[in-house]
């Protein structure tokens, strides 16, 4: 089923954002990576969401208003890093960077740490965002997406909110729109189609992130909720979905995710918190990482910034307000 008009209050909306209405949904999946197990029944209350990632333009004015810097932009301290060579010790940011033919499965082959890259300066420091106003913000770390929500009286939403927006109201479908990849042939979310991660073959039209908007909105209006970029949610991540959410005698409410001392990678030598991003990027592809889905997760750093992550804001219903649409 859809979301309808009848679980819409009917009273003012927010500029910009959907009402998700609250309710009970099916969270996980059982098909493709284990982290996603075991499918669970989940309830959420009634919550606006935007309807697009944060774009480069929402971001601007944001720092524009508050002289904000972002994790990327300020040098990381020496202590903070121990071991760390010197030379990684200036501003910068991840970049994916496509290799000239096929490389070993490995990170470093397509990732690459440049001086200088940040939300200004997406592709490294000669870059700009020039023609990419209306394009998610990327290289923005889980602090900087936390300030900006602040600053717009909004919140991150958790992984479970993150999903039953990510559905669009539609029961068990894989995907955000049914369970066909690509309908018709037809790409309906920017992912990498080719062989990852030498091969683009840009079938969606978009080599890199593309605009907000570029591909129809899920049944809930709202795009973008896969593909393009990843998406921060506030939920320490878990191997698999936190134990009190699997039980059957009961069907929690607005679950908040695991505790962060589980969130740690194993034998890292550097012990950095990770949360739970959504969605998949432009960079997941059918052959690397199948994680264009309302139900894949994946851990990320708070301490990391990238070329493909993202984020939106969402906000509760308070006393009086409405929760009709409001784009």
């Amino acid at each position: 089923m859809t979301a309808t008009d009848a679980e819409t209050p009917a009273t003012p909306s927010r500029t910009g954002m959907r009402w998700i209405p609250g309710g009970e949904f099916r969270m996980g999946s059982e098909k493709f990576y284990p982290e996603e197990k075991p499918v669970h029944r989940v309830r959420v209350d009634g919550f606006w969401i935007d309807t697009t990632p944060v774009t480069n333009a929402q971001f601007r004015r944001f720092v524009e208003a508050t002289g904000y810097r972002t994790f990327a932009e300020i040098p990381p301290r020496a202590e903070d890093y121990p071991g760390a060579l010197p030379e990684m010790l200036h501003p910068g940011s991840l970049v994916f960077t496509q290799p000239p033919g096929p490389v070993p499965n490995n990170v470093q082959y397509w990732w690459q740490f440049v001086l200088g890259a940040d939300w200004r300066h997406p592709y490294g420091p000669e870059s700009s965002l020039d023609g990419l106003d209306e394009h998610p913000v990327v290289h923005v770390a889980f602090c900087d997406a936390e300030a900006y929500a602040r600053w717009a009286g909004k919140r991150l939403p958790t992984e479970a909110e993150w999903e039953r927006a990510a559905r669009g109201g539609l029961a068990d479908a894989e995907y955000a729109w049914g369970d066909a990849l690509m309908p018709d042939r037809k790409p309906l979310a920017n992912f990498w189609q080719g062989f990852f991660p030498y091969e683009n073959l840009v079938e969606d039209g978009y080599e890199r992130t593309s605009p907000v908007g570029a591909f129809p909105p899920n049944g809930y209006g709202l795009v973008d909720m896969i593909g393009n970029t990843w998406e921060w949610t506030t939920d320490w991540y878990t191997a698999r979905h936190p134990e009190e959410a699997q039980k059957a005698c009961c069907v929690p409410t607005n679950p908040r995710g695991g505790e962060v001392e589980a969130s740690y990678e194993a034998n890292a030598a550097i012990r950095i918190p990770r949360k739970v991003l959504k969605g998949g990027s432009h960079l997941c592809a059918p052959n690397y990482c199948q994680r264009y889905r309302p139900a894949a997760r994946y851990p990320h750093a708070v301490d990391t910034s990238t070329s493909h992550v993202g984020f939106r804001c969402v906000a509760d219903a308070v006393a009086g307000e409405g929760a009709s649409s409001a784009d």
